[in-house]
């Protein structure tokens, strides 16, 4: 056998998946303008919004506190500080198209080619998104622009999440095990879409929500809290 120093001392730890972020709820929300993500946001258990969004105007009406940034320092600042506050139970990134737009001007002129500062993007957000993600013990929020896009071959048109380049947009849906589509109905009324359709997409990995549910975090939260209860 190999007795070399590498293989020596080496303690391995084996875990459970289930004990994951298991006391907290991560989600993806995206939808087109003024459905109401940013609302959604308002509805979770003790928030705090991270925004490149100047003002939230939509939220003027409700109490919320938020940081706005402008440059990857001022994100990974927020980061610092957030994760270990007591004073919050829920982190909204609100909305990560426009979080990507202030980090994707900040790289452009380190390339002479657009398209390298793309694939640079993707490498230094996802790290970063991926911290926020797994703070323990704070749910998380990602909220989405939604693009609607056509496919040159079949015609089919499908409704996806809106992200400069391509890469960020079909990365993001792996890093969650919730990903919700937030729409308006014909009368007027917004609802969560939690599993995929002919159009666009969103899952459920819990297993606790409707196709369909009421846009409010809290409640959503306690229906997987529920369920992870009774399996656990």
């Amino acid at each position: 056998g190999d007795t070399s120093p590498l293989f020596e001392n080496i303690m391995i730890k084996i875990k459970k998946t289930s004990d994951i972020n298991a006391d907290s709820v991560k989600c993806i929300v995206y939808g087109g303008a003024g459905t109401g993500k940013t609302r959604f946001c308002a509805t979770a258990p003790r928030p705090i919004i991270i925004s490149a969004e100047s003002g939230l105007l939509s939220l003027s009406d409700v109490n919320v506190d938020y940081i706005e940034i402008k440059s990857s320092k001022e994100l990974d600042a927020a980061y610092r500080m957030l994760k270990d506050s007591d004073d919050y139970d829920t982190i909204c990134l609100d909305s990560l198209s426009e979080i990507a737009e202030v980090l994707i001007e900040e790289l452009k002129p380190n390339y002479k080619d657009p398209r390298q500062a793309y694939g640079a993007l993707a490498s230094s957000m996802m790290p970063m998104l991926r911290r926020f993600r797994d703070i323990q013990g704070k749910h998380t929020i990602f909220t989405a622009k939604m693009v609607v896009v056509q496919d040159e071959e079949s015609g089919k048109v499908t409704q996806e999440i809106m992200m400069p380049g391509r890469l960020l947009g079909h990365q993001l849906p792996y890093m969650v095990d919730e990903l919700f589509h937030l729409k308006v109905d014909r009368k007027g009324k917004a609802m969560l879409q939690t599993a995929p359709d002919r159009t666009s997409f969103a899952k459920d990995r819990s297993g606790a929500l409707l196709p369909l549910e009421e846009p409010d975090f809290t409640a959503i939260i306690n229906k997987i809290m529920d369920k992870r209860k009774k399996l656990a």
